[in-house]
């Protein structure tokens, strides 16, 4: 009688085991590695916290005129518009008009046939870049100081292609006292008498941070 209810004993305390004693034990495990992972979480929080002061009191730190500067260089955003004026500005400057502009982003560029993988790829960029057409008509002399100007200009820019063809020719005309830089006539033409005309087609490429 003793050997049965022994044996009966080590059944019901063997059933407990695997259906509760296991089964609990295995979720406690669990939330406990839970727990860890929240406590982790929320030590790279509190550690992110402190480092995103830390660089917010550097950023105020910054000369607000730089940091105008460093967004005129690189910007956060594409403003195809901006674009166009602040080139055409640039270029008025040297009495250049930009003629036939045509703007487009590199995801236009992209082969249609581009793999899964390679699509992948070039999402990974941490910037993208812009294309600016444009044909103008100009002196060689006006032309070479506008592409100083646009050098020299904190914007990133590349030159991706140049062709000239020639054109006409123009008449300086003489500058008086009254009007030292008579209407038609660019303030850098000095004493030429004629200067010939090209015609340029020009495209840029720009960068802007994703």
């Amino acid at each position: 009688m003793r050997l049965i209810i022994a044996i009966i004993g080590v059944m019901l305390a063997g059933g407990a085991f695997f259906w509760y004693t296991k089964p609990a034990y295995d979720n406690a495990q669990v939330l406990r590695a839970n727990i860890a992972q929240y406590d982790a979480a929320l030590d790279k929080a509190a550690e992110l916290q402190s480092l995103k002061q830390s660089l917010l009191s550097r950023f105020n730190t910054f000369n607000e005129s730089d940091i105008q500067r460093l967004q005129k260089l690189l910007p956060d955003h594409v403003d195809n518009v901006r674009l166009i004026l602040d080139l055409d500005n640039l270029a008025a400057d040297y009495g250049i008009a930009l003629q036939n502009v045509d703007v487009s982003s590199s995801q236009k560029d992209t082969v249609k046939g581009q793999t899964a993988l390679g699509a992948i790829g070039a999402s990974n960029q941490k910037y993208d870049s812009l294309t600016f057409t444009f044909s103008t008509t100009a002196t060689y002399t006006e032309f070479v100081q506008f592409l100083t100007e646009l050098e020299s200009s904190l914007r990133i820019v590349d030159l991706v292609s140049l062709s000239i063809a020639s054109g006409a020719s123009i008449q300086s005309t003489a500058s008086s006292a009254t009007n030292p830089f008579p209407q038609g006539a660019n303030p850098t033409a000095g004493a030429r008498s004629t200067e010939p005309l090209y015609t340029y087609n020009i495209t840029l490429r720009t960068y802007w941070l994703k």
